[in-house]
Formats: C-alpha cells, structure tokens, sequence
C-alpha cells in the first residue's frame, strides 16, 4: 500500500480521466532517489484496470544500446506499425531493428537482448520521433493507453529524446504519459514537459511508514530528518542500528553519510562467490542467460544469485534479473575491486551473441584501462552505427571512449572532434565544446582540423553568441592560410561574413570580402569558391559597395547537390534571392529548398524555416504561408535552443505583422526580439525591428513617432557602417516629413537617396527610391517618377512595395484632381493589400478611394487572420494536399491533434470540406 501521497495519486487521477475522454496528459514525476517515485507509478498503473498499458524501465547497463528502452515500451504495440506513415514506420522499424534497412515485411518483435541490427544509412531521429507519436496514438485508438517509464533518467538517449519529443506532441489523444524520473540527473530529459516534483514524506506519513521497524518516537524525528523523508532511505536505513533511540535536536544527527552506505551494507551480508555473481549481474544487465554464461566464463556459480535474492538485492524471475533499486546495483558494481569489475566485463564481453557487437565494444573498453588500436576501433564502429541510427549521444560516448583508447594523437584528436559534433547534433553544447577544446583544433604545428573549427562556430552562433562565432572563424582563416590551405581559409572567411551579416558589421565584413577576393581565383573546391563568391556579395551590398554580379556568380554553384542536400548550408541557397530581390533571381535555388524542406529535420528546420518565410514575405500572393513558418521556426526554434533562429524569426514576424497592421502581437514579437537581439549582438535583427515598429506607426497614422524611431535607425545604420540602401529608411522618412508639412526636408531626404539607389541598381532598391522622389515632387513632376517606380517593380517580386507605390501615387493624383486616375491607381493597391491581408494599407487605399468619389464596398476581413499560427500551419499543408497524416508527420504532431485543430478552423472559417478550405488558402 503507498504511504501518504493523496494529492499526487489525484493529480494523476485527473489526467488518466481525461485521456478516457479522449484529452492527453503528460506528467514527468521527479525526486531524488528512493523518494518514491516508483511507488507512485506503480499504484497508478494498478488503477489503470480500463487502460491499455504500455511500459518499461530505464537500465543503466543497457544505457548505451541505442532504442533499448524504446524497444521494451512500444512491444505491444509493435502489430500496428504499419499502420503509420511509411516514412515514420520505416525510421522507427530500423531504430528498433525490426527489419532491415529498406525491407518491408511485417515487423517481428525482437528479443530484448538482442542487439540492434547493424545499419549503414542515416535515419532520422526526429523521423523516429514522430513513429514513436504515431505509433502510440495508433494504439489509443483501440482504447485509452497509459505510457509509464520508471527510471527514465537510465534509458539510452535515443530512446528518451524520442519519447520526450512524442510526449510534447500529444494533444488529442486517450493517452496519458508518466515519467519517473531521478532528480538531478534526469532533470534536463524533460524540461518543458508538465512536471510533479516528490518530495519526502511529511512525519506522520514517515511514523506510518516504519511502523513495526523498531524504529519509534525521537528515532523517527530523527531518521525523517536525516534522510528529508525519503521512505527508500528511512526504510533501508531503519534496519541498520545506525539511528538512536533518542536525539537532542539541538545537535546533529550521527548517520551514514549517504543512501549508497545503506546499500553497501545489504551487499556486505553476502559472502565472497555471492558478491561476485552479483557484481557480473550488475555488469551484464537483465538478462539471465548472459549472466550465467559470464559467471561459467568465471568459474563462478550463478546460482549464488539466491543469496542476493534472498536479502531483498535482486529478484530472478522469466529469464530477468531485476534489481530492486538502480542504486543497489550501483552499490553491487562500486563495492567491488577494480580487478574484479575488468574481470566481469571481459567475460560479459566472451559471452555476448555474435551479432551484438555494440554491447561487446563497451565491455571490452572497461575491461581495459590502457589505450588499445584494436578496441578503439570496435568503439569507432559502435559510435557510427549508432550515428546511422541517429542516437547522437550515444554515438558522442562512442567517439570519445575510443579517443581515450587510441593510442595515436591524430586520431584521438580526430575522435573528440567527432563525439563533439555527435554531442551537438544530440543537442549537448556544453559538452561538445569542453570536448573540442581537450581535442583543441589548433595544434603545435599550427595545424587546423576545420570540422571543428566550424563546429565550435555553429555552436557558438546557434546559442547566440555570434560574436564569438566571427572571432573564432576569423583565427581559424588566419591559421589556415598561414598552412597554405586556401580552400579551407576561404569557407572560414565565408563563414564570418554570414555571422557579420546578424552583427550587422559592414566593415568588418567588407574587409573579409577583400581577402576573399584575393585568394577567389587561387580556389578550387567548388564549395569554396560558392561560399567565398557569395559572402564578397553580401559583404559588399552591406556596405554599399556592389556585390549583386558575385551573387548572381555564386548562384548556379549553390544549386550543387552538396549544397541543398547539407542542412547545415541549406539557407546560404535562400540569400541568393534575399539579397537580390529581383523577378526570377534564385528561382532555381527555391526550388532547391521546397524540394528537401521536410527532409532537413527538427534541428536544421529553424534557420531554414525561418529564411523561407522572409522570403514568403517579401514575394507571395499572400502573407499566410511565411506567417505559418515563421510561428513553426519560432516553436522550433525555442524547444531547441537556437536562440539566434528565434531572435530574427521574432524580428521578421513582427515585421510581417506591422505591415499588416496587428498592432498588439507585432508589439509583442518585437520586444521579445529586440530582447534577445540586443543580448546577443544581434544587429540585423535589431534593424527589423526598428523597420517593424516605424512602419507600424506610420501606418497607423503616427507620424512623429514614425520619424523618431526611423532617426534612431538610421543612426543605427550608420554606426554600423551599413549603406545598404535597402535596409535604409530614408523612403519612409520622406513618406513621414510630407504628411507633416515639411516638404522640403522630404524632397531632401528623396534625392539624397536617389543616386545611392542609382549606384545599386537593383529595381527593388530603385523603385523605393523613385517612390519617394514623386511623393516629395513638386504637382507638375511626379507622374514621371511614380512611372518609373511602377516599371521597376514589374522586376520585382515585392507586391507589397508594389502596392504600397500605387498608394503614394492615388494619392497625389487625387490631390491635384486627377480623380479618374486616382480611382486606376488606388484600386489596384486596395485589391492587393486586401490579398495580403495589409488590413491597414487596404483601409488607407478605401479611404482615399471614397475621396475620389467612388462608392467602396466594405471588404470582408481575411478569414485565415483568425487562426492560430499551428491551425495556419495545418491548413496550409491540407489544402496542398497532403493527408491527414502527413500533415501530422510533417508536424511532429499525432494525426488525431491534427484532426482536432482542423475542426477548430472548420468552426472559425464556418465550412465544412477540405476543398472549401483549399479554395480559401493561397498557392
């Protein structure tokens, strides 16, 4: 019976009620250890009598078997496996090793201590991820199902990053999920996840819990406080002599320093052989036949685990040995020598099937404590199997258990570098830099390994400081040409012109574009001389100095197959048309991108999302599809730490949003922006957000504060050194100073700007500018600049631009009673800023429409502006065409949440069918 409790087990309660209803709930139980964690789990599922249950147990020994965990929990519902995306079944059927790579027979269940097959080819850990939801929400579906893992703080990584990541996507579904995990070890698995910390029993639950023990009165005051309440502890140590019958609180307590010396007593009731066998159980993990053939090997007597089951040790039932408590066999494995723990590994590692030689590498590399090639090279082996099956953590052990055997130092150096970027790619920076600098790139000889130089910079960028990023590409150039490897120095340099782009310094970069330039024709890797011609671009169009002819150069070498098929490159693809803004310019390369998007997975899916919505923002029919990839990469972007990504995802919605006159949430986004942008020297993103809150008061008609926000921009600007014209205001300033009278401050402002667009001469930038010159004109000259302005934009993707000139040039024809054009001109743009969902420019454009005279009828406000950013996101993906579970795959979401928020935009847009929904969202 579970001692005290009440208001945990109703907790519980709550959630498993509404997963009978159809209502999912996640609940991540945390304590320290012999808190009670396991107590709790048990008594739930013992009253989840109308549940289907689903469940397993983290085992340290089968810590470093990639899915070990995952395999135990989902057997029951392995028969419906092919009742899920293919691409999901096939990801999560590899993980598990129940087919090989490619096959596709109906999946048989594997023995538990059968090893993961052995597979060459990349699967895609969020891919499992998703398989894992599908899978589990595939099982509700034939009743309510509860998911129970106990010590999940032991499983293997891969298994609990895709757990974990299931469990964040559950919405809709009869499921509910309870994680018992060890606090604080575990603690970091499941951040973000609804939590329940356990505490210790208060002191009458704990006078309860030892009645009968011999332990009463002081000696329970005593032990409660010892110990916080832990009942694991007050029960084990209950039984040692080691607590007084009587304590004067004013003094302290003389106990066992620590919960391990409890257990340490229980094993020491064992006699020599019996310890022995325990310690090889301890070793070889829960399967029985393993341990006996590793005790034969020894010459030991597995039967002698009767002593230890005997004393409460372990229990030895179908073919397990199961512990009762991780700690006791921590306890069973610490106690015992050195030579002795070798020894057991050596014969666990004799014994082991053939086929499991993962499991045999990570014996034979305890079982040795010098370096030694030949297991180094085992553990190599492990460590990529493991990377073709995505269990990065596991893989990042892997790599660096055979550095430390390696008895070369090119190749130890070699294997940090990789267990680094495997420790990355499972989300760990912390420990992928201190890995990186044991390995510590920049040898004696000055030599430079650029993986790691490029993986330090990605994590240093990524966490948002990209101001480190620079430096370190910037030393890493600097040694690489002083070895005479140009082609490396060259994508270190380029890579320092991207992290000058987000620190927004121009002169920094420019002088980076001049050596590019110099070194350019001496390159002869085509990345290099891709990468090394468009960062010399972007350099120079920041600076004001040119560079469009190097990225339209650098375009046709980007749309290589190394570049679109590499995550890590893919938004380099989208600077190509971002930078240009020109009708067909990078058109090849987008195309590139929309091709493998999906296959990018969660962790490359922000910098990608994110720059695919600036572009949808800046050259679509409408603005709900980058408004539905912005809110995606924002999400990701959050739930895996990109703190840059969500920073100028941040910025750029809010951007989206000012044009569209959201006021409230565009204000929002851009604090949160700005917030972390000026943390992290994140300039770009600094600019956006002065660009957003300035049009947002000009378009609601605030005029001075406008011009004040777009003064401190350009100050901004020029304390950067940034003369790129498109980031520059100065048409809106002059759009501002004309509506508060001062006229010749505008024309002003209008032809400063004029020539500096001239000199660019991109049409995006020269149709902005001859914009502003016919706002400032005077009433006899402006027909020929807006003419002008309206034949730039026909080379231009822009419609919002586009629009908003027709608007400036309505306007000034009304003014001057030219009606009957006014009505052509402002027509047109009301017409397109309506499309976009420029709700605010469209009411502008009505207004100066009903001057002119014309009746205008009330517009029907944009329907998709009431769904959230994840019912756009599902919309969007429908109405392309896609199932419903294949929106839910390409989600990361269960096809019943998908269902559930699918009626919600039903309900919004008041229709019925997918194709009424089709009709209503933009292509």
């Amino acid at each position: 019976m579970l001692v005290g409790r009440q208001a945990e087990q109703q907790a519980i309660g709550r959630l498993a009620a509404a997963a009978r209803l159809g209502a999912s709930g996640v609940l991540a139980v945390t304590g320290e250890a012999g808190v009670g964690k396991s107590a709790l789990l048990e008594q739930a599922v013992s009253s989840f009598v109308d549940m289907r249950i689903l469940r397993a147990r983290g085992a340290e020994a089968e810590s470093e078997i990639p899915f070990a965990m995952l395999s135990q929990l989902l057997r029951p519902a392995l028969a419906e496996i092919d009742a899920i995306p293919p691409a999901q079944a096939a990801a999560l059927a590899t993980a598990l090793a129940l087919r090989g790579r490619g096959e596709s027979a109906a999946p048989t269940v594997p023995n538990e201590v059968t090893a993961p097959a052995v597979h060459t080819a990349q699967t895609d850990r969020f891919a499992i991820g998703a398989g894992v939801l599908s899978l589990i929400c595939r099982y509700a579906e034939g009743g309510a199902v509860a998911v129970v893992v106990d010590d999940l703080q032991f499983a293997d990584a891969p298994s609990v990053s895709a757990l974990v990541f299931a469990a964040r996507r559950l919405s809709a579904d009869a499921v509910i999920v309870l994680l018992g995990v060890r606090s604080p070890e575990g603690d970091r698995s499941v951040e973000g996840l609804p939590g329940l910390a356990l505490g210790g029993l208060d002191l009458e639950s704990a006078r309860e819990l030892l009645a009968g023990s011999g332990v009463i009165g002081d000696g329970v005051a005593a032990l409660h406080r010892a110990t916080g309440g832990n009942p694991l502890a007050m029960i084990e140590l209950s039984g040692t002599g080691a607590v007084p019958g009587a304590v004067d609180d004013g003094l302290p307590l003389h106990l066992p320093r620590t919960l391990a010396d409890a257990f340490g007593r229980r094993i020491a009731l064992l006699d020599d052989p019996a310890r022995d066998v325990l310690l090889v159980a301890a070793v070889c993990g829960r399967d029985l036949g393993i341990v006996a053939r590793a005790c034969h090997e020894l010459g030991l007597d597995p039967g002698r685990l009767a002593a230890a089951e005997t004393v409460g040790l372990v229990t030895v039932h179908g073919g397990t040995v199961e512990f009762g408590h991780p700690l006791m066999r921590a306890a069973a494995y610490s106690a015992a020598p050195m030579p002795r723990r070798r020894a057991a590994h050596r014969a666990a590692a004799a014994v082991l099937p053939a086929g499991d030689v993962d499991r045999r590498a990570w014996h034979l590399s305890e079982a040795e404590w010098g370096p030694d090639a030949s297991v180094a090279d085992l553990l190599v082996e492990a460590g990529e199997r493991a990377v073709a099956r995505a269990a990065y953590a596991t893989a990042s052990a892997a790599f660096e258990r055979a550095a430390r055997r390696s008895p070369d130092d090119a190749q130890r150096q070699e294997r940090l570098i990789r267990s680094a970027d495997c420790a990355w790619l499972a989300g760990r920076g912390e420990e992928a830099t201190a890995l990186l600098d044991e390995a510590d790139p920049a040898g004696g000889d000055g030599a430079v390994d650029l993986r790691g130089v490029e993986l330090r910079a990605s994590i240093a960028a990524r966490s948002g400081s990209v101001l480190a990023a620079r430096d370190e590409l910037l030393i890493a150039a600097d040694a690489l040409s002083a070895a005479g490897r140009v082609d490396d120095a060259a994508i270190a340099l380029a890579d320092a012109v991207h992290a000058g782009f987000y620190l927004g310094d121009a002169r920094t970069a420019l002088g980076l574009a001049d050596r590019l330039a110099t070194i350019q024709p001496l390159l002869v890797d085509p990345r290099a001389r891709a990468l090394g011609l468009m960062a010399t671009g972007m350099a120079g169009v920041l600076a004001g100095r040119g560079g469009t002819d190097e990225i339209r150069a650098a375009a046709p070498l980007l749309e290589d197959a190394r570049f679109h098929r590499d995550p890590r490159r893919l938004s380099w693809l989208l600077l190509v048309p971002l930078f240009l803004r020109e009708t067909g310019g990078g058109a090849r390369l987008r195309e590139l991108v929309a091709e493998v998007r999906d296959e990018a997975g969660i962790g490359a899916l922000p910098a990608v999302l994110f720059h695919v919505a600036r572009d949808e923002s800046t050259t679509g029919d409408s603005w709900a599809r980058a408004e539905a990839d912005y809110g995606e990469s924002i999400r990701l972007a959050a739930e895996t730490g990109q703190t840059t990504e969500l920073a100028m995802s941040l910025a750029g919605l809010a951007w989206l949003e000012s044009r569209a006159g959201r006021e409230e949430s565009c204000r929002s986004h851009a604090a949160r922006a700005l917030e972390l942008c000026r943390g992290r020297d994140i300039r770009i993103g600094e600019i956006w957000v002065g660009h957003a809150l300035g049009d947002l008061d000009l378009a609601l008609g605030r005029t001075e504060s406008a011009l004040a926000r777009f003064v401190d921009l350009l100050a901004l600007l020029e304390r950067l050194g940034l003369d790129d014209v498109d980031l520059d205001p100065t048409p809106e300033v002059a759009d501002a100073l004309m509506r508060t009278g001062r006229h010749d401050e505008a024309a002003a402002a209008a032809a400063s700007f004029v020539p500096r667009a001239d000199a660019k001469g991109q049409p995006w930038a020269r149709a902005r500018a001859a914009r502003a010159a016919g706002i400032a004109a005077a009433d006899d000259a402006f027909d020929g600049w807006f003419d002008a302005a309206l034949e730039l934009h026909r080379d231009t993707p822009d419609r919002f631009e586009t629009a908003r000139t027709r608007l400036s040039y309505g306007e000034r024809l009304r003014r001057v009673g030219r009606r009957v054009d006014a009505r052509e001109q402002l027509r047109a743009a009301m017409d397109v800023f309506s499309v976009l969902g420029a709700t605010v420019w469209a009411d502008h454009a009505a207004v100066e429409l009903t001057a002119t005279g014309e009746h205008v009828r009330s517009r029907t406000a944009d329907p998709l502006s009431m769904l959230t950013p994840q019912e756009l996101q599902v919309s969007i993906l429908l109405a392309d065409g896609r199932t419903t579970r294949e929106a839910a795959a390409a989600l990361f979401l269960s096809p019943k949440t998908v269902e559930y928020h699918l009626r919600k935009v039903y309900t919004k847009l008041g229709i019925g069918s997918r194709a009424e929904l089709t009709a209503l969202i933009p292509h």
